[in-house]
């Protein structure tokens, strides 16, 4: 009982519930036709084959770094956990063109709201996979993570739950 008492806070740990950034497929990083992705280099997550266009924050949180190009975003949580949003495989050599940013650097952002809409049509078109890495970009703070593989809505709640180290 008294260790229950003086538990120091540094053995706390902050679970931080992540929702669907698109409506899809939610599947393991290994179906990324790239290999940064599939073989987590990038850091640890899932992707989602959307079937639409709309990119949405997966939290409360802010916008740490929108890609010039607006194919990837940066949206942090206020714990710290940073997520990578990577709008389909070699996106960037389309140079912006399919997406657009509704959202901007710093700006405060809520949980479902759109950050970037794209053409899944014309990526497709243009011989790119649209397939979306959701990358956790500084696992050094993650003790662990997991995520659901199946049909999602952007929005749904807890696709991905990753427990921080304090």
């Amino acid at each position: 009982m008294l260790s229950k008492l003086f538990k120091s806070k540094s053995n706390t740990v902050n679970t931080v519930e992540v929702a669907a950034p698109l409506t899809g497929e939610a599947v393991e990083l290994g179906r990324v036709p790239d290999e940064a992705f599939a073989q987590k280099l990038m850091g640890d997550g899932f992707a989602i084959e959307p079937s639409e266009g709309r990119l949405v924050a997966p939290f409360d949180g802010k916008v740490a770094h929108l890609i010039e190009t607006h194919h990837a975003i940066v949206v942090e949580h206020a714990s710290g956990l940073q997520l990578l949003l990577h709008i389909g495989v070699n996106t960037v050599k389309l140079k912006g063109e399919g997406f657009t940013a509704k959202v901007s650097n710093d700006e405060t952002v809520t949980a479902g709201q759109t950050l970037i809409e794209f053409d899944p049509d014309f990526i497709r078109n243009a011989g790119y996979p649209v397939i979306t890495p959701v990358i956790v970009a500084n696992g050094e703070i993650v003790e662990s993570l997991s995520a659901s593989f199946k049909p999602v809505t952007a929005g749904e709640a807890g696709v991905m739950k990753v427990n921080l180290s304090s």
